[in-house]
């Protein structure tokens, strides 16, 4: 299984063969890099060399670094990570707008059930829960009704309590867009490994934003995060090392995919995979979502 390495007291990242080499005083620890999925750096007095991210960049290991807060504050992945790329750019640039449209509203409703699913497994009000199962029946093509907004809306007051507002300066959304970070950058990695350019998305298409095609993918997934923050965090909590790690860990926690249990990082590439495939075939089963429910083993 890939592993997330989290650097917060090393003072010195270096490559030694083709290894992770953490030093922290005296004490030096190795990792295989083709072992790793990403690097978590947090800690600004740490040192990393020019020749592990090289190398890192070649085995597709992405590099995630934190701010003062502890939240991610960038990404370094591959600029090409695929032999097949350009190929790939080509066809991406014309994938028909309708389509897109299609794929939007699937990935819509698929976010939406795995948010009444959240409010099932912790006991909110039934009322709620019928209203979002309401809208994905009304979700459109390009959501052009906007029923994700009308959702998020309900569903994060009925999660966290009526004066919840998301992008507050809190526990519960540190923690929120902490675990939203890691999982942007678990799907970046996904994508350009597949010679995806995450520039450009299915519905996210900001100018400004290198990850639109990330932030489209991440949307099936954003209630597993809710749902552990739901669970594991109080607003008068401190968002310490702890709880980061906690949620670093989960990606590593199986969801349900298709009737069979996988990681969060194998559901992502599982998921990219299929929409791969229903965009050459045609084929709309092959848009399958995962669900928000994470297990500890098979």
């Amino acid at each position: 299984m890939w592993r997330i390495i989290y650097i917060e007291k090393s003072d010195y990242l270096s490559l030694y063969l083709d290894n992770l080499k953490v030093r922290n005083g005296l004490d030096e620890t190795t990792i295989p890099l083709s072992d790793i999925n990403s690097i978590v750096i947090d800690n600004y007095a740490t040192t990393i060399t020019t020749s592990l991210i090289t190398k890192c960049m070649e085995y597709k290991v992405n590099i995630i670094c934190c701010d003062t807060y502890h939240l991610p504050a960038g990404i370094i992945i591959p600029y090409s990570g695929n032999y097949q790329s350009s190929s790939q750019l080509f066809k991406q640039v014309k994938w028909e707008d309708e389509i897109l449209k299609f794929v939007w509203q699937q990935i819509t409703k698929a976010k939406i059930t795995n948010q009444a699913r959240t409010l099932m497994l912790t006991d909110k009000h039934q009322e709620v829960i019928n209203h979002l199962l309401k809208f994905i029946d009304e979700v459109e093509l390009g959501d052009k009704t906007n029923r994700e907004g009308l959702s998020a809306k309900m569903y994060f007051r009925e999660l966290f309590g009526d004066h919840f507002t998301r992008h507050e300066d809190d526990t519960i959304n540190a923690s929120l867009n902490y675990g939203y970070s890691i999982l942007r950058s678990m799907i970046a990695r996904a994508l350009v490994a597949r010679g995806l350019n995450p520039h450009l998305g299915i519905f996210h298409r900001g100018p400004g934003n290198d990850f639109n095609l990330a932030d489209d993918f991440i949307e099936v997934f954003r209630p597993i995060i809710d749902l552990w923050v739901h669970d594991n965090i109080n607003l008068n909590d401190i968002f310490d090392r702890e709880k980061r790690l906690s949620l670093i860990n989960l990606m590593t926690k199986k969801i349900s995919y298709n009737d069979k249990k996988v990681t969060i990082i194998n559901a992502i590439n599982i998921l990219i995979d299929n929409f791969l495939s229903f965009i050459e075939t045609g084929e709309v089963d092959k848009l399958i979502f995962p669900d928000v429910k994470t297990y500890d083993s098979i």
